[in-house]
């Protein structure tokens, strides 16, 4: 055992030691080089007031609210640094979950279980985060199927934004087959054209798809984003970065700028504007950002830049024309001289080239690397193309998309190229800055642990092995790729990402050792409390009741 000299001498204490609360026997992961490892913290006014052993710091603060933690792990708040956050509040108390089911019945009777507190005739809308690999059936189910578990109403099913399942009355009630626009954009499972089965098109089709449905009303997105924030807090998590996207309206903010007016939001939330609509791109940017500079907004709700469609013309676009190019570097350069930030959706390494092209261009004009902007995805990204981007110092959002999709692109790429994506640990060894998230909740489950499963293990959901061994990275590399990693593409890691004296006091105790439990059972991991800026958000048993 530690004497207490030595626990004295490992205390680190901010000027005032009056706190609010004092965490004690904890397994505390800072992440905080000087200090990787203590066993209590001291937080006053939301910061970090002393960190050290147990017991230096009970005898030094007697009269302070004492939470024992038991022993159990706790790490800094898990932020997201690609999660469609806002858009999905926004449906959340009106959707059914499918994520984590394991089974078509499970699913089915997730159906039944929503279908019992609507209204007949009300819709049911699973709008994504799932995939027929995770059921032990390795299929969809069919339009029989969840006609059968919720016959009085009317249901919507969304896979990825490529494909759909919708009941007969929810065709009806849609008017599809007067659609004839939409619906020749959508093929069908059968020959005949019939409107049965899963429907297919590319995303702009599924999106107008889902765009027809009813649409929440203001107090259930705010509702929703209130409950997903929490089912989110239940996971550890203390910030998400929101890189906006196509199919985010500017009119889609408010529940969560509610929130924020109201004090109520539970997680630090970092937003971008999309492009609102092609052509424009830098007119409307020069007005919402005029007098919107980087940062603004306050501890809960901050403006970070604009992304992840910064142009429409070099959205998704494999082979941009020059005009698509000299459109996106008209916006870098506005983006560049009012020092916003930018991050960008590109998929292929095949063509990143055309993408970094315009930013050496903008770069050569007016310097971008303190600007911290990031390209997210690109899961294939080669040394070359890391290389160039670490010489811009543009940084690297990566997300577990082929935990989902892992075997698809083995069968489209080759084993070879699965074996390095995404190239993580080529990408820390070379100093480029990298941060995790998901891309949740249309094409991805938002579970972070499930993430950091996956960045350890290189599995997909079926359990089909990926990426090999030079591409995993190290427990406590995941872990800071999903703290500080965030924390630095929104210019606060001095405010959090890790856990020290002076920073924000963003944590979360975790059901198990993060550090040592068989990595496949990493995904299990939860949350038993939260904490965002001193304030319990979250707490599961033992300390149920904690909530403020």
């Amino acid at each position: 055992m530690r004497s207490l000299a030595f626990a004295l001498a490992l205390l680190i204490v901010a000027p005032a030691l009056a706190a609010d609360r004092l965490y004690l026997n904890g397994a505390i992961v800072t992440l905080d080089k000087r200090l990787p490892s203590v066993s209590a913290i001291l937080v006053r006014d939301g910061r970090i007031a002393a960190m050290g052993e147990s017991a230096a710091l009970m005898a030094r603060a007697p009269e302070t609210q004492v939470i024992d933690l038991g022993g159990r792990t706790v790490i800094p708040g898990l932020i997201d640094s690609h999660i469609h956050a806002i858009r999905a509040g926004l449906s959340y108390a009106t959707e059914v979950h499918w994520t984590g089911a394991a089974t078509i019945a499970e699913a089915l009777q997730r159906l039944r279980n929503a279908a019992d507190t609507l209204p007949l005739g009300g819709w049911l809308i699973v709008a994504g985060g799932w995939t027929e690999l995770q059921f032990s059936e390795r299929r969809r189910p069919t339009q029989d199927e969840i006609e059968t578990a919720a016959p009085d109403h009317r249901i919507y099913i969304q896979h990825l934004y490529s494909s759909a399942l919708l009941s007969k009355s929810a065709v009806e009630a849609l008017d599809l087959a007067r659609n004839g626009a939409l619906l020749a954009q959508l093929k069908t499972q059968n020959d005949s054209g019939e409107l049965k089965g899963w429907l297919s098109g590319e995303a702009d089709a599924i999106t107008a798809l889902f765009d027809l449905l009813p649409r929440p009303s203001r107090e259930q997105q705010i509702e929703g984003t209130k409950a997903f924030f929490r089912k989110l807090n239940s996971l550890g998590m203390t910030g998400v970065m929101d890189p906006g996207g196509y199919n985010l309206p500017l009119e889609a903010y408010g529940a969560v700028r509610e929130l924020a007016r109201q004090k109520q939001l539970t997680l630090r939330v970092i937003y971008s504007f999309s492009a609102p609509a092609p052509g424009s791109e830098f007119d409307d940017f020069d007005r919402l950002t005029k007098d919107r500079p980087l940062g603004a907004g306050d501890g809960y709700l901050r403006f970070n830049g604009i992304g992840e469609n910064v142009t429409w013309g070099m959205y998704n676009n494999d082979k941009p024309s020059s005009d698509d190019k000299a459109g996106l570097a008209r916006v870098l350069g506005l983006a560049a001289q009012r020092r916003l930030g930018v991050t960008f959706h590109w998929m292929n390494d095949r063509s990143a080239g055309a993408l970094l092209d315009v930013l050496e261009s903008v770069n050569a004009q007016s310097p971008i690397a303190d600007l911290r902007w990031s390209i997210a995805h690109l899961h294939d990204a080669s040394l070359p193309t890391l290389a160039r981007m670490k010489t811009l110092g543009v940084g690297w959002l990566f997300q577990n998309a082929l935990y989902f999709r892992g075997g698809a692109f083995v069968r489209q790429r080759g084993e070879e190229a699965a074996r390095v994506s995404p190239p993580i640990v080529s990408a820390i060894d070379k100093g480029l800055k990298v941060a995790a998230g998901t891309d949740a909740h249309r094409v991805m489950s938002f579970h972070p642990f499930v993430a950091l499963q996956w960045m350890l293990d290189g599995r997909t959901v079926d359990g089909e092995r990926t990426r090999d061994a030079r591409e995993i990275p190290t427990r406590l590399q995941a872990l800071e790729a999903y703290t500080l990693g965030g924390a630095w593409f929104s210019h606060e890691e001095n405010e959090r990402g890790s856990l020290s004296v002076g920073k924000l006091a963003d944590f979360a105790v975790l059901s198990d050792d993060y550090l040592t439990i068989p990595v496949e059972r990493i995904g299990a991991l939860r949350s038993l409390m939260t904490v965002v800026g001193g304030k319990v958000v979250y707490a599961a048993a033992p300390f149920e009741g904690r909530e403020e």
